[in-house]
Order: C-alpha cells, then structure tokens, then sequence
C-alpha cells in the first residue's frame, strides 16, 4: 500500500451573512423587490399586533418568530431556524469537542428520534440506541418542537443529569438518566489484528476528520497491513466535504464519489482528483444509524471501487444542507440539494442496503438499565424483564418474565458473589453497572457484523 500526504477539504459549510440583519425594516425594504402582496401582509400583521396587542411587544420575538414560522412551514427536518445558543451548539457539534449527552438526533414522522449515539459517550453508555424516539426531556413534553430546541434541552453542563423518556420499537416506553460530559471529537479510531487486519472506525465526519483518517492510513502503511475493514456504525454523517476528501483516498482519479442535483434539476458530479493511496482490499461495514455523509462514503466505495458492504441497511438521509450566520451569532441552516450515489440512486428515506446483510446477536437491544432504581423480589415491571434478559445474556438462568422471584434473587447474589459486590439480592448500583458492563462486553466479543467482515476481506485477500 502507498500513501502519500496530500492537501485535505477541512473548510466548513457555513457562510456569513453580511447584512443589516431581519428586521422591520427588513420586511419593509423587500417590498416592491420579491411577492408585493405577501410582504405587504407580512408587514402589516406585525403593524397590527405592534400597535394593538394588549401587552407590549418584544420586536425581536416577533422576528424570530416569523423566522421559525417561514422555515418550519416547509416541512424539512433538515431546514432549521438556530437562536444565537442553538447555533452555538450546531458549531462545537462539528468542532473539536461540546458538552451534552453525545447524541445526533433528527425530526422524523413529527418525533424527535435518535440517529446515532457518539462513540463512548454518556448517550451510547446509557443504551441509548438508533431510532430511539425522544418524548420528554425533563419532564418537559417536547413534541412540536425543532431538532434545535430538543437539543438545547438535552445539552448541558458537563455533570449535571438528564431525565430522557424514550419510545423503542417493540419495547415500549424506557426512562433514561444520563450524566452530561464533555464530547471530545475525535472520530477515527484505528486497531490492527494478529493477522494483519486493519480496522478503522469513523464516528462522524467533523473538521478534522480528513486529517486524522490520513493519519491513520500513514500508520497502517508502516505496519503493512494486508486488509482494511471502514467501520461506518452508528455514524451519523456530518461535512459532506470530509467524506468528498476521505472517499477520495480509496478510489482511482476520476471516478465518480457522488452527484449533487440542485433545485432546477442541473447535476454536479465529485470526482476522485488524486490517484487511489489505498492498494488492500477494503470492506465497509453498516447500520441503521449510518447516515448523511457516512452513507456518501459507502455507497461511493461501493458503487464506484466494488467494495462490497457488510452490515444493515442504513439510515436513509439524501439531502445536503447549508448554513448561514447572522450578525448576531443566530444562524439558518436549509437544504440546497438532493445527493445521488455515483450511478444516480437517490437513497433518501430507503437506506443503503449491505451486500451482506448481517445483525447483532438479539441481546444486543436490551434496553438500558439505570442503577438508581432498586429491582427486588416481588416486583413485576419491565426494568425486571430487562435485568432478567441480561442475566441471561451472560449465562444466568432465569425466567425471563418481568417478575422477580425468590429463585431470581439468588441468582442474583450468585451474580453478586462472583463480582465481588454485597450479595443484597437487589438490582441497583454497581450491581447493575457491572451487569450492563458485562453485556457490553459480550457484544463485543461477539460482533457478528464483524466477523463477517473479516471473513469477506479474507475471501478478498484469497481471490
């Protein structure tokens, strides 16, 4: 394998704008230059409620609401008013680090739902999982709300706790306590196997993403790696000129990475400008929370260098977007453009789907578990049900029933023993931290999805 260092995109998709700002005399300006009579009744509701609404009037909420009424009308999950503190956290969720929970989240059918949770956050070590529909935050409701206003919510200092009510497919209704912490953005990771196997996960596609996946590629060189697997899991996507620039490695000059049709229906095709760096055989690996730029990435790979795809369908997110900043620190992000895979799929709301399609062991979607509620005997409840199926999950027997029995609590001090925990017979604390832990790590050792992907890079390697 050659690889040589090489000029990377690293410039962000957010444009200033320079202007006196939305205003009265905003509205007021436009009139006569775009719709004469859908801004003359546009003025004159804010006249009216200015000059006759009973309390006084705060111009700038006026403003912004008219902002938010304008962007939400259009029914794109993706298009989003962002208030001087939502923009603040859209631009450190693609920089080096931010405080919250660690999770990317979208608007889906009208609910707040889970795309992917970050690499070893407080979001993934709680369980939350793709899909997860977000109800309340706080006790707060937060159906109707923007993506931007959920996440303002669920962010916050780095120790401070959040209350999540969640909605899981064929689960039902689970409460989650999260811790906040810092997120630091570090999003390729890299391991090399005994047999020279190397594997690369990237977990979003930030400022720097280009750089560190280079950087990585460099390392893999000098321990002449004979294989490389992409983990794209649980990636939800990020700087679609990151994934132009990375997918850009692996591919010959001049193949296709993606096309872009803008509104009037005119396509732009990105091409590959450098010579491929990468000379071993490479398989992508997917999921439901792989997503955006994460999606680019695969279906290029796929499509353009027959890389074949291990895993899950994806998420489904074919839309690029762009952001604008105003003077005063708010900004508005809106979609500019559909983006196709290199033979002009358009993957939006259907996914990508693997080549080899491969699920988790069933244990891993049991549900998170929080250690400050206590499970005992004689209790029935689907906390129960879900300490009874990590049990099992690690070589327990018990009845998986959601009620806990006399039979179950000496389960669990046999659990407890063999941990070297306080043999209570209860399920709270560390016993359900080391419980939880425990399962995490079963999963590990049996990524299915993984071993798959092995098995097809050594196919490609015997061919």
């Amino acid at each position: 394998m050659y690889i040589k260092k090489r000029n990377l995109i690293l410039g962000i998709i957010l444009i200033p704008l320079f202007s006196v700002g939305i205003s009265y005399l905003f509205f007021q300006s436009q009139k006569g230059s775009m719709n004469q009579q859908g801004f003359d009744k546009l003025v004159e509701a804010y006249e009216i409620l200015e000059k006759n609404y009973v309390e006084d009037i705060d111009q700038k909420v006026l403003i912004e609401g008219a902002i938010k009424g304008m962007v939400e009308s259009l029914g794109d999950p993706y298009t989003t008013y962002m208030d001087v503190e939502e923009s603040k956290g859209f631009h450190e969720s693609i920089s080096s680090s931010f405080e919250g929970i660690g999770a990317e989240v979208t608007e889906k059918n009208g609910k707040i739902t889970v795309v992917s949770p970050i690499k070893g956050s407080p979001a993934e070590k709680s369980g939350l999982k793709p899909e997860d529909q977000i109800i309340e935050v706080d006790g707060q409701n937060i159906e109707g709300m923007s993506v931007h206003e959920a996440i303002m919510l669920i962010r916050g200092e780095k120790g401070t706790k959040v209350e999540l009510k969640i909605e899981r497919k064929g689960i039902g209704v689970i409460n989650l306590t999260i811790t906040r912490d810092t997120i630091p953005i570090q999003t390729v990771y890299t391991d090399v196997t005994d047999d020279k196997i190397g594997k690369i996960q990237i977990t979003r596609f930030s400022e720097k993403t280009g750089q560190e996946l280079a950087e990585a590629l460099m390392d893999f060189e000098k321990q002449q790696v004979k294989g490389i697997i992409i983990d794209l899991r649980q990636n939800p996507g990020g700087l679609m000129d990151q994934a132009i620039a990375m997918t850009d490695m692996f591919l010959n000059k001049g193949d296709t990475i993606l096309q872009v049709e803008q509104k009037d229906g005119t396509v732009e095709t990105f091409k590959a400008e450098n010579p491929s760096v990468v000379k071993v055989p490479v398989v992508v690996m997917t999921d439901n929370g792989t997503a955006s730029a994460a999606e680019i990435m695969a279906a290029a790979l796929h499509e353009s260098a027959n890389i074949p795809i291990v895993g899950e369908k994806t998420f489904g997110k074919g839309t690029v977007q762009n952001a604008q900043d105003f003077p005063d620190g708010s900004s508005i992000k809106y979609t500019i453009a559909k983006w196709l895979t290199p033979s002009g799929n358009w993957i939006h709301e259907k996914g990508l789907k693997p080549q080899f399609e491969v699920s988790l062991p069933e244990y891993a979607n049991i549900s998170y578990l929080d250690p400050n509620i206590t499970l005992k005997e004689g209790d029935s409840s689907p906390e129960v049900k879900t300490a009874e199926e990590m049990l099992k999950a690690i070589g327990y027997q018990v009845k998986v029933d959601g009620f806990f029995d006399h039979a179950e609590e000496k389960v669990v001090q046999s659990f407890q023993a063999e941990q070297k925990l306080t043999e209570t017979g209860q399920i709270e604390g560390e016993t359900t931290t080391k419980l939880m832990e425990l399962v995490r790590n079963k999963i590990l050792e049996n990524d299915t999805q993984m071993k798959k992907a092995i098995d097809v890079l050594k196919e490609e390697l015997a061919s």
